[in-house]
């Protein structure tokens, strides 16, 4: 391999990070829509305590999801997070990541159908497998690490505690918290580094 390649791909390299720090800083790691989940996690938490069918805390999980877009919108004016990064080209590619995990979705209709009482179960891991990417995207260690804690941990929570279903709503949501806050130092990180 002769030394032109190598340099034009290391300078590749380097511009494809710069895009990634920019969306990471511009962006604050996604924290508004992070701290929005968190709040429909824990709200899906209060839902598995209410006694109701399984089937109808499946639905109501399902719904109360729908606040998703708005509470992040919220968040992001509170917080001063962008959600475009005009003029760079990876700014779709966070849109792709998220909408990968719509792909899931039939999933969860079929524990609705079948087996609602692994709904939150199925629910959380989705939600936590789809942040793997974002470790890539954000080029952030925070994603990667909690898209395997949740789901495994979630998981285990099913295995051995089958009679509390409140919990795995409960401990996405404090999972989505303490991922939040990591997110949060990380930005504040890299801000520092590039001043």
């Amino acid at each position: 391999m002769n030394t032109n390649t190598i340099s034009l791909e290391k300078a590749q390299a380097s511009q494809l990070d710069q895009w990634r720090i920019e969306l990471s800083i511009k962006c604050k790691n996604g924290i508004n829509f992070i701290f929005a989940a968190a709040l429909i996690w824990a709200g899906i938490a209060v839902i598995w305590n209410l006694g109701l069918s399984t089937y109808n805390q499946s639905i109501l999980t399902f719904s109360i999801s729908g606040l998703m877009l708005p509470l992040a919108w919220i968040f992001g004016k509170i917080m001063k997070t962008a959600w475009n990064v005009e003029g760079n080209p990876l700014n779709r590619v966070g849109m792709i990541f998220n909408i990968g995990q719509l792909f899931y979705f039939p999933f969860l209709f079929i524990l609705l159908g079948n087996q609602p009482e692994y709904f939150a179960l199925g629910y959380a891991i989705i939600t936590g497998a789809h942040f793997f990417p974002y470790a890539w995207y954000y080029k952030t260690n925070w994603f990667g690490a909690f898209a395997g804690i949740i789901p495994f941990g979630s998981w285990l929570m099913a295995v051995y505690f089958t009679s509390y279903a409140s919990l795995i709503p409960a401990f996405t949501s404090l999972c989505l918290v303490i991922m939040g806050l990591g997110l949060m130092r990380d930005y504040k990180l890299k801000v520092a580094k590039v001043q």
